[in-house]
């Protein structure tokens, strides 16, 4: 089974930067565009897991987020993973202490995930094709900003491939307010 742990963005938050994308996606047809209710902030990338070790890695994620807050974050900006995807960032949403939302998030990453490579909190918007160049797609959105959202639950989805990629709950965990 495919596995990742996501933080899923809320409707009207992938309806904004959807708006904003359109007209990018329209004017670079060539990138290999993930439809908006695909979005998702993955915190850590399993791969394939046996069935039988699917049970120790739902009791792990759920161990490492039981302490968790809820996080308060925004879409903004744009990259690209040179030659893999065009990205839309990802900050706090708090203007007074956004740096502790995403100090907590790079946390959480770090709990849950067995990569130690440098975490980079992103949505990927569009795959990037071999010979295409995205630094206009990726320049046309630099400047976006989306609305603040809170994060208040974590994900373990399971992820099928195919011609209509599907993603799939196979836990969830609410960030509870610290008391």
């Amino acid at each position: 089974m495919r596995l990742f742990v996501a933080l899923r963005l809320p409707a009207e938050v992938a309806a904004h930067a959807d708006r904003s994308v359109a007209p990018v996606r329209a004017a670079h047809p060539e990138l290999r565009w993930v439809p908006a209710d695909r979005w998702h902030l993955t915190l850590a990338f399993y791969g394939d897991i046996e069935d039988e070790r699917v049970g120790g890695v739902v009791e792990m994620v759920g161990r490492e987020v039981a302490e968790r807050g809820p996080l308060e974050l925004r879409l903004a900006g744009s990259g690209i993973f040179e030659r893999r995807a065009l990205w839309l960032g990802v900050e706090g949403g708090s203007a007074g202490d956004g740096g502790g939302d995403m100090d907590a998030l790079r946390a959480l990453a770090r709990a849950v995930t067995f990569d130690r490579s440098r975490f980079r909190a992103h949505v990927t918007v569009a795959r990037l094709r071999g010979g295409v160049d995205p630094e206009p797609a990726r320049a046309a959105l630099a400047g976006y900003s989306g609305p603040s959202w809170v994060a208040g639950s974590v994900h373990l989805v399971r992820s099928r491939l195919g011609a209509a990629p599907a993603y799939d709950d196979v836990a969830s965990w609410p960030l509870r307010p610290r008391s």
